[in-house]
C-alpha cells in the first residue's frame, strides 16, 4: 500500500479542498489518462486497486504512470469514544484530489486497449472521472 516513508508530522488538520486542480491537469507523460471531475480523498488502497486493473488489462505491455500521491495522514477515533482526550490515531493515508486533477497516465498500447483500461481503474476511484487522450495523438 502508497503512504510515505517518513512524515515530519503524525497528524495534520482536514484543510478544505475548493477549487480546480492548480497543477497536475494535463497529461505529462503518457498519450492516455483519467482526469477527475469530483474532489475527494483517494486511499492508497483505492490507488492499488486501480493500478493492477490497468497492468492488467494492458497485460503489463506499455507503461503506467500514476500521478497522485497519498501523503495526508488521516486519524480515527476507535468507536463509541467520549468526546475530547485530544486527537485519534492515524489510520492511513490519502491523496487530496480536485476537479481537473489527472489520476492516471498510460502509454504504448492501442487506443481501445487504454481506453477500457482506463475505464477499469476508474471504476475502482470513488469520484466521478474522464478519459482523456494527448491533443498531438494519431492512432497507431
Amino acid at each position: 500500500m502508497l503512504q510515505p516513508k517518513k512524515t515530519k508530522y503524525r497528524r495534520q488538520q482536514k484543510g478544505r479542498m475548493k477549487g480546480n486542480a492548480q497543477r497536475g491537469h494535463e497529461l505529462a507523460f503518457g498519450a492516455f489518462g483519467i482526469k477527475a471531475l469530483d474532489k475527494a480523498w483517494i486511499t492508497g488502497r483505492q490507488i492499488e486497486a486501480a493500478r493492477q486493473a490497468v497492468a492488467r488489462h494492458m497485460k503489463r505491455e506499455g507503461q503506467i504512470w500514476i500521478r497522485i500521491f497519498p501523503d495526508k495522514p488521516i486519524t480515527k477515533k476507535p468507536a463509541e469514544v467520549r468526546m475530547g482526550k485530544g486527537k485519534g490515531a492515524p489510520e492511513g493515508f490519502v491523496a487530496p484530489v480536485t476537479p481537473g486533477r489527472i489520476l492516471i497516465e498510460a502509454d504504448g498500447v492501442p487506443f481501445e486497449v487504454a481506453k477500457e483500461a482506463l475505464l477499469l481503474a476508474a471504476q475502482k476511484f470513488p469520484i466521478a472521472t474522464k478519459f482523456v487522450v494527448r491533443r498531438d495523438y494519431v492512432g497507431n
